[in-house]
Formats: C-alpha cells, sequence, structure tokens
C-alpha cells in the first residue's frame, strides 16, 4: 500500500457552481476541515489527480486553490473547538 502523506488544502473560488463543485472534490479525500480549508491524507497517486481535477475546474484568472504538505512530525496545534487531524488505522474506499 502507497504511503499517505498528510497535506492542507484550502481554496478561494469566485463562482458558487465552482465554489460547490471544489468543495465536494475536496471533500472525497478529507477527514477533516471546515468551510474551504480541509485535512486530507493522499498517496502521490491521488495528489496528481487531485491536482489535475482542480485544475479542470477552477479560473485560474479569479480562483485559487492552495495544497500543503504538513510535516508529519510536527504536532498539531488547535484552537477553540477544532480537533486535531485523525490518521485512521485504515481507509475504507467505495
Amino acid at each position: 500500500m502507497a504511503r499517505r502523506d498528510l497535506y492542507l488544502a484550502a481554496y478561494d473560488v469566485s463562482q458558487p457552481g465552482r465554489l460547490a463543485a471544489a468543495l465536494a472534490l475536496v471533500r472525497g479525500y478529507a477527514t477533516g476541515g471546515q468551510k474551504s480549508v480541509h485535512e486530507i491524507f493522499l498517496t502521490p497517486v491521488e495528489k496528481r489527480e487531485l491536482i489535475h481535477a482542480m485544475s479542470l475546474l477552477l479560473d485560474e484568472n479569479k480562483d485559487r486553490f492552495l495544497l500543503l504538505r504538513l510535516d508529519p512530525h510536527e504536532k498539531s496545534l488547535t484552537l477553540g473547538r477544532a480537533r486535531p487531524p485523525a490518521d485512521p488505522s485504515c481507509f475504507y474506499f467505495a
């Protein structure tokens, strides 16, 4: 099984239809998040697929997408009602 890295995915989309599509796309990979920022675990293949799908979806002149790999050795710090990212013992794909 391929190694999964933890990423932070964030987007700023100007049109409501593209915004809903971006949310649905990222939530397909997400393990947690809120509004337009999500924690996602990705294999290298999934990362390429997500970037490609997002590039087809977004308007490069109006929208933005950020995919940032997080350091797995750093501790998570949460504020308020946030929960630390959960790395489940297994992933279920339908």
